[in-house]
């Protein structure tokens, strides 16, 4: 399984499409077996469930993304988990643990003054 997590340096981003890019988990069995970045190609819609699809991505982690990603993420096989915050190695173990639930929360503020992750 591969998590993508959408990342500003270590910590998890507040609005996927702006990120500064992915940090991708690679996870066997429950643990952790790689972890590379992949730089964030640009904001253009439609475009990143696509480019994270075609990397093998199966999980999005991020602190929010709007309704249209979300979509376009589930008709591309990808679970989407929003509301998460933090640093992003301690976020994924939550995941793989269990514990980090999505907030199903919807980013419809584009001005980024922190309403991305209610």
């Amino acid at each position: 399984m591969k998590i993508a997590v959408s990342s500003e340096e270590k910590y998890v981003s507040g609005h996927f499409g702006h990120c500064e890019g992915f940090t991708i988990y690679d996870v066997e069995d429950g643990k952790i077996t790689n972890k590379n970045f992949a730089p964030n190609p640009g904001h253009r819609p439609g475009f990143l469930p696509v480019f994270l699809r075609d990397l093998g991505v199966n999980v999005i982690i991020a602190g929010g993304m709007g309704e249209t990603a979300q979509e376009l993420f589930k008709e591309n096989n990808i679970e989407v988990v929003v509301g998460a915050q933090g640093i992003c190695d301690e976020v994924i173990e939550s995941y793989v643990k269990g514990e980090l639930k999505s907030t199903g929360s919807v980013c419809r503020e584009h001005d980024h003054e922190g309403h991305c992750n209610e």
